[in-house]
């Protein structure tokens, strides 16, 4: 079934402190991301994750983030962490993305060479892919955009849209590419790895706005 609108469902990203992540749940984000990839300023270790998702609400999405990871690495985090969805950021192949027997999306860098429709055929198991700006020497959390214009995916595979966003873009990227999802890092932080609840809470206050302009456009 189809709808003229759709709620914008909200991904907060890099969550290091128990604190920021009961204001993120709080303010209304509906999934919240804990990095396991050690070059990231804002990785975290199974036990300051598990801390972290103490803190939680209930009926908030827990995703756990990892790049190009030992299988064995994220089976322990698997059993050490409440993890309810899996974003895989490297260039994890769609067989290794399966072996975990979790829900799982998968993050694609974009940049001129990509082609979105095959990746999407690629990875046709996936709950939806998360576009990304393409970074030479980063996985990701850069605050850098990529060409939103090129936010293509065909029907069916849901799109999370990635990459610079911020409170003061995130209307103008929805009106342009209508993702099912936004996920936000950098441009919600204080500084990197802590957040800024002011920030969030700009943010949120954003997409409500944007997604409430459109229920009054297209009532049902």
């Amino acid at each position: 079934m189809t709808y003229p609108w759709q709620r914008t469902r909200v991904k907060i990203c890099g969550l290091t402190r128990p604190a920021d992540a009961e204001s993120a749940a709080l303010l209304g984000a509906d999934a919240l991301g804990l990095v396991f990839y050690p070059p990231s300023p804002r990785s975290v270790s199974a036990g300051q994750a598990a801390t972290v998702v103490a803190a939680l609400p209930p009926f908030v999405t827990v995703v756990g983030l990892f790049v190009d990871e030992d299988p064995d690495k994220v089976q322990d985090v698997l059993s050490r962490v409440r993890i309810d969805l899996i974003q895989f950021h490297g260039d994890e192949d769609p067989e290794y993305c399966r072996r975990f027997g979790k829900p799982y999306i998968k993050a694609i860098r974009v940049r001129d060479s990509t082609n979105l429709a095959q990746e999407s055929r690629r990875y046709a198991e996936a709950q939806a892919l998360l576009l990304d700006a393409y970074h030479p020497s980063a996985q990701g959390g850069t605050g850098q955009a990529f060409e939103w214009s090129r936010a293509v995916l065909p029907t069916g595979m849901r799109m999370i849209l990635a990459g610079g966003l911020t409170p003061d873009n995130v209307r103008a990227g929805l009106a342009l590419v209508r993702p099912y999802a936004v996920d936000v890092s950098s441009g919600v932080e204080a500084e990197k790895g802590v957040k800024d609840s002011a920030k969030m809470a700009a943010f949120l206050k954003e997409v409500y706005q944007f997604d409430h302009a459109e229920r009054q456009r297209h009532p049902l």
